[in-house]
C-alpha cells in the first residue's frame, strides 16, 4: 500500500488540508483508508486509534473533526439528539470552521455535516456531489455519499455519483480498486449485473482482500438465485474476506442466506450460530443486529424453531428502542422484539417513533415515518398476531416505498417474503390468489429459485385446499 499522504503529498493530489502537521495528514489518510476498506488495520492503529492521535496532533484541525464526526454520523448511525457528546463535538467543528482561512472544499465538507447532523440527508448528498464535481478524487465526499444514498434508498444516485467520477479513479491514485467496488455495488443494485461482476471481479484481482467487492458478488448471485455458486463463492472466498471486520459478519449473513434459500436450515443456522451471534454479543456494529434480526426473522418465516436465539438479540437491540436514526434500523429492532415477544419493548418503540414523527422538523427520515415506516412496522405486529388479512392491507399499497427505508434490495427482500407469507396465509381467497401473483412476479425475476418454488408448491395447496 502507498505511504501514508503529509501536507504536501495532499496538495499534489488536489486535497490540501489546512494544517501544518504532516502527522495530522497521515492520521487523516490512515482513518480515510480503514473507512474506506471497511477494516480496522491493526499495522495502521485501528480507526479509533487513528482518530484519538488525530485530535492530539493538531486540535484545530477541522478536516480531523470532519472525518471523526462524519465517522460517528454516518459509520456507527449515531445523531446529536442522542449523543451529547456528538452534540458537543459538532459545536467545536463549527467553531473551528469560522475561526480560520478554509478552503472551499473543506467549508463544503463542515456544511454537508452540519446538513446530515440537522437530518436533511439528501441536501447533505448534494453537498458532497459539489465537492466532487471539482475533486472528483476526494475519496472521503464519495464514501460519506455513498453510505448516505445507501441510507435513503437512492439506489440510482448511489450508482451515478461513481460513474461521474470513475474515469479520474486511474490506477496510480490510492484506493482507486476499491471504488472500482463501489461503482459495482451501485450497478448491481439497479439491477446491471454483468457489468456489476466484472468491475467487482476486476478489484478483486487487484485485491483479494476487498471484502465490499466479494459481498458485491455475493449480492449478485443472490438476486440471481445462483445458489450453488454463491455458496461455492462464499466458501473459496472465506479466508480473504474474513479480516474486514467491518462486513465479516454481513458476509456471512449472505452465505447464509443461501442456505436458507436452499431450505437447508441447519446449516443457516450453524454459519449463524458461529460467525453471527458471536460477533452481535461481542461488537456494537448496528450492521451486526440487522444480520441477525434478519436472518432469524427470514428462518422464522420459513416455520423454523429458533429456541431463545431472539432473547439473545434483544440484549443487544434493546437499548436502541427508542433511537429511531434510522426506519430500516428500527424495524430490524422489531423484528427481534416480536421474535422475542416482548411486547412492552414493542409498544416502546411503536409509541416513540409515532411522537417523534409528530414533528419531523427538517429530519428526512422521520419524515417518511407516518407514510411508510407505521404501516409496515404496524403490519408485522398483525403478522406476528395472526391477524393477515390487516398485515397484507397494510403492507400491499406501501411495497414499492419501501425502498425509502434504505437497505438494499436484498435486505429488504425480507420484507417482500413477509407480504408472500402473509398472503398465504390469509382467510380472503383474493388475497390468497394475491399471493400466487406475486410468487409469479417473484419466478420471473429470480428464475429457478428453490425458495419461489417451495413458495409456489404451497400456493397450490392452499388453494386446492380452499
Amino acid at each position: 500500500m502507498a505511504p501514508l499522504r503529509d501536507c504536501k503529498a495532499w496538495q499534489d493530489a488536489g486535497l490540501g488540508l489546512t494544517t501544518a502537521s504532516n502527522e495530522a495528514c497521515k492520521l487523516f489518510d490512515a482513518t480515510l483508508r480503514q473507512y474506506a476498506t471497511w477494516r480496522n488495520d491493526e499495522n495502521l492503529g485501528g480507526i479509533e486509534g487513528c482518530l484519538s492521535k488525530l485530535k492530539a496532533a493538531d486540535p484545530n484541525f477541522v478536516m480531523g473533526h470532519v472525518i471523526a464526526n462524519g465517522l460517528e454520523l454516518i459509520g456507527t448511525g449515531s445523531t446529536v439528539r442522542l449523543n451529547k457528546d456528538l452534540d458537543s463535538a459538532m459545536k467545536t467543528m463549527m467553531t473551528l470552521s469560522r475561526s480560520q482561512p478554509l478552503t472551499e472544499r473543506e467549508k463544503l465538507h463542515v456544511l454537508a455535516l452540519d446538513m446530515f447532523a440537522s437530518g436533511q440527508r439528501p441536501k447533505a448528498c448534494d453537498i458532497w456531489e459539489q465537492i466532487l464535481q471539482n475533486h472528483p478524487t476526494d475519496l472521503l465526499a464519495l464514501k460519506f455519499s455513498q453510505d448516505t444514498y445507501f441510507s435513503i434508498g437512492y439506489q440510482v444516485q448511489m450508482r451515478d455519483s461513481v460513474a461521474r467520477v470513475f474515469p479520474f479513479w486511474t490506477p496510480d491514485v490510492p484506493l482507486s480498486s476499491y471504488v472500482k467496488g463501489y461503482y459495482a455495488f451501485g450497478l448491481m443494485e439497479s439491477n446491471f449485473f454483468d457489468r456489476a461482476e466484472e468491475l467487482a471481479r476486476e478489484a478483486l484481482s487487484i485485491n483479494r482482500t476487498d471484502a465490499w467487492s466479494a459481498h458485491t458478488i455475493a449480492h449478485i448471485n443472490e438476486m440471481k438465485a445462483e445458489v450453488e455458486k454463491g455458496l461455492a463463492f462464499m466458501k473459496e472466498t472465506e479466508d480473504n474476506w474474513k479480516g474486514s471486520d467491518m462486513l465479516t459478519t454481513h458476509n456471512y449473513w449472505h452465505w447464509a442466506l443461501g442456505f436458507i434459500e436452499k431450505g437447508e436450515y441447519e446449516a443457516a443456522l450453524t454459519i449463524y450460530d458461529n460467525h453471527i451471534a458471536p460477533r452481535l454479543q461481542s461488537g456494537k456494529s448496528m450492521l451486526d443486529i440487522i444480520d441477525s434480526s434478519s436472518m432469524l426473522y427470514r428462518l422464522h418465516l420459513e416455520g423454523v424453531k429458533l429456541g431463545d436465539r431472539w432473547n439473545s438479540v434483544l440484549k443487544r437491540t434493546k437499548k436502541h428502542t427508542k433511537d429511531h436514526v434510522l426506519l430500516f434500523n428500527d424495524a430490524h429492532l422489531l423484528m427481534s422484539s416480536l421474535g422475542a415477544k416482548d411486547h412492552k419493548t414493542t409498544e416502546e418503540l411503536l409509541t416513540t417513533l409515532q411522537e417523534l414523527a409528530k414533528e419531523p422538523g427538517e429530519d428526512y427520515v422521520l419524515s417518511l415515518a407516518p407514510r411508510v415506516g407505521l404501516p409496515l412496522f404496524q403490519a408485522l405486529v398483525e403478522f406476528e398476531n395472526g391477524n393477515c388479512d390487516k398485515a397484507v392491507d397494510l403492507l400491499y399499497p406501501i411495497r414499492y416505498q419501501i425502498i425509502e427505508l434504505g437497505g438494499s434490495n436484498a435486505q429488504r427482500d425480507v420484507f417482500s417474503q413477509l407480504l408472500i407469507h402473509a398472503a398465504l396465509n390469509c382467510k380472503s381467497q383474493a388475497k390468497r390468489n394475491l399471493a400466487k401473483c406475486l410468487l409469479t412476479e417473484r419466478d420471473v425475476m429470480r428464475p429457478n429459485s428453490p425458495m419461489t418454488e417451495r413458495l409456489i408448491r404451497r400456493a397450490a395447496a392452499v388453494h386446492s385446499m380452499a
